[in-house]
């Protein structure tokens, strides 16, 4: 568990240098992290009480003991949007683990529950996201946000599943072999 929350929290941005587009030293980001397909992946490998411990390790050191959360860390993070959609991990762990309940994972499924885990990711950010601005009567934020938290990078984080499928076999066969 520790060594899966040590994986989890160094899969941080992705920056991608494009000089030939911009003629400074700039990098362009793009809005994703390498943690979804991280805890995806250790999904696949363990079972969800394993990853879910590992997970609650990362977010208890990320709220009480280093800023390793995507723009730092302590108990003030929890007033963020960015908490929710941490959050949100619980659910997607869960509908993951759906796929090691059966006996073989194919791309169609695997696909499917990647969408829907993503999407309840998101659901719960956005709710949690709803409550903060309910709390603080900040109404005129919650579409910023959504744009921001959501929109702008659910399409990513879709993307982020077609690389995996390119482990499907390799983690059936570790599975197959324990």
């Amino acid at each position: 568990m520790s060594l899966q929350s040590l994986v989890i929290t160094t899969m941080l941005p992705i920056y991608i240098p494009l000089p030939f587009i911009y003629k400074s030293s700039n990098n362009f980001e793009l809005p994703i992290t390498w943690q979804i397909p991280t805890v995806i992946l250790l999904t696949l490998i363990f079972h969800k009480k394993v990853v879910f411990r590992a997970f609650s390790i990362y977010i208890i050191l990320g709220l009480f003991i280093f800023p390793v959360f995507h723009q730092g860390g302590s108990m003030g993070y929890l007033l963020t949007p960015n908490f929710g959609y941490l959050l949100g991990y619980y659910p997607l762990i869960k509908i993951i683990d759906n796929l090691n309940t059966r006996n073989k994972i194919n791309v169609r499924s695997f696909l499917k529950n990647g969408f829907i885990a993503i999407v309840a990711m998101h659901l719960t950010g956005i709710f949690y996201n709803f409550v903060l601005v309910i709390l603080y009567s900040q109404f005129n934020l919650f579409l910023y946000n959504l744009g921001k938290y959501s929109l702008g990078k659910i399409g990513y984080h879709f993307l982020m599943l077609f690389p995996l499928l390119l482990l499907i076999k390799p983690i059936e066969r570790l599975k197959h072999n324990k």
